[in-house]
């Protein structure tokens, strides 16, 4: 595993290896590679990606602790390929959502990957619901989004099945299979991928930083890259940095609509703004299939996909981080809400009547859930945009829920200018 000139045992990250010369006067060997990546989602691997392809010759590892790519949110998700019209103008959303769908769109065309550029209806179905949707269509615009604005009538034909007092249809939201493009960026990539290695220690040095996983293995990179979702924030404080933040998990259930020729394409409600959550939606896959849902309801465990999943020691992380109790008191009503859909598919049934009327619980059937990863401050603000921080030799991102997968192209690359930018 170490080459060069051993001259004697030191001691790092509390193991004894053999000491090397020939790396920058240290003492440590030659690394293993130029940029250490730490998850293998969607967002890692288009940064691995991206590196390869804006820096040739640089050496990328990516560390995925599952068996696989894409494993937790990439793969657990509706599938959508989101517009933009959600985000506020000048937000990292706003400008890597409206770059990354199109180029999400040419990346399946090019690679032959299933995907189709549907459209979406936004629907309002109370009147006061109205001035938020209107404040969408002049985000839309002002986000550079083509945006057609929808009275009762005109909603039937697109969906004649739904009803509304208004809505607007945005052309450019498409859906795909997230997992496979992220299969595609690991073969493409160049990178070596390591699966089944969990971060265990991190120990950042001059030269760059040493990584311990749970099969005892020592990885050795210049430059370190945190893209790992629900646990970014555990790797950060592995890593010495305070990430200012935790990572509270938001499990999101889904429904199989029995009837799937009750909806042609992607129906969504008025999204509250005081949330960085969408509402129940409808939404017809690539496979035919059309999924309901998610809800938002707090997770047992940052992989918690179900009731009976209970993680004790990050269910304690979670109660005991202050922003999780200041936000919880300031939503309550919400999370009341979300919980009572969770366990009541009567409930859940009424909220996606709203849209669809039709629908009745039989036509409900349970699907696999997602966890969200929500990064959530002390102060109990629930972070609303793409958040990115750097240490030394480090790039932390430390926010990535939805619309990541939509805008991980261009935000591999954001990622990837940084990394690149510590090598120099």
């Amino acid at each position: 595993m170490f080459r060069g000139i051993v001259s004697g045992p030191v001691h790092y990250l509390g193991w004894e290896v053999a000491q090397v010369s020939g790396y920058g006067g240290e003492g440590f060997g030659r690394v293993d590679c130029d940029v250490l990546v730490i998850g293998g989602g969607i967002v890692g691997l288009s940064t691995a990606y991206a590196i390869t392809r804006a820096a040739p010759g640089t050496r990328v590892v990516v560390l995925e602790k599952e068996r696989g790519p894409a494993r937790h949110q990439t793969g657990r998700n509706s599938g959508v390929i989101h517009s933009g019209v959600y985000y506020r103008p000048g937000s990292l959303k706003a400008r890597y959502a409206v770059r990354g769908a199109a180029e999400m769109v040419k990346f399946c065309a090019e690679y032959g990957l299933p995907h189709e550029v549907t459209g979406k209806l936004i629907v309002a179905t109370e009147r006061a619901e109205l001035p938020r949707l209107h404040a969408l269509v002049q985000r839309g615009r002002e986000n550079g989004i083509p945006v057609r604005e929808l009275g009762p009538a005109q909603i039937t034909e697109y969906e004649p099945r739904v009803r509304g007092l208004a809505a607007i249809h945005v052309g450019t939201t498409g859906v795909c299979d997230y997992g496979a493009v992220a299969a595609q960026l690991a073969e493409s990539s160049g990178a070596r991928i390591r699966y089944g290695a969990e971060v265990t220690a991190v120990d950042r040095r001059p030269w760059g930083v040493a990584v311990q996983t749970s099969g005892g293995a020592v990885v050795r990179g210049r430059v370190l890259v945190n893209c790992a979702g629900l646990h970014c924030d555990r790797v950060a404080r592995l890593a010495g940095d305070d990430p200012g933040m935790r990572i509270v998990p938001f499990r999101g259930e889904y429904f199989e609509l029995a009837r799937p020729e009750l909806v042609r394409g992607l129906v969504y409600p008025v999204p509250d703004p005081a949330f960085p959550f969408l509402g129940v939606h409808l939404t017809r896959g690539i496979d035919g299939g059309v999924h309901v849902g998610p809800n938002a309801v707090p997770a047992l465990g940052r992989e918690g996909y179900g009731w009976s999943v209970v993680r004790p020691g990050e269910l304690a992380g979670t109660l005991a981080w202050p922003g999780s109790w200041r936000m919880a008191r300031r939503h309550w009503r919400y999370g009341a809400g979300e919980l009572h859909r969770s366990v009541s598919k009567r409930a859940f049934t009424e909220a996606v009547r709203r849209l669809l009327p039709a629908v009745e619980p039989g036509d409900l059937r349970r699907a696999p859930a997602g966890v969200r990863a929500q990064a959530v401050l002390r102060d109990g603000t629930l972070v609303d945009d793409f958040l990115i921080r750097e240490a030394p030799r480090t790039v932390h991102v430390l926010n990535a829920p939805s619309p990541a997968a939509t805008a991980s192209l261009p935000i591999g690359r954001e990622i990837a200018r940084r990394a690149l930018a510590h090598l120099g």
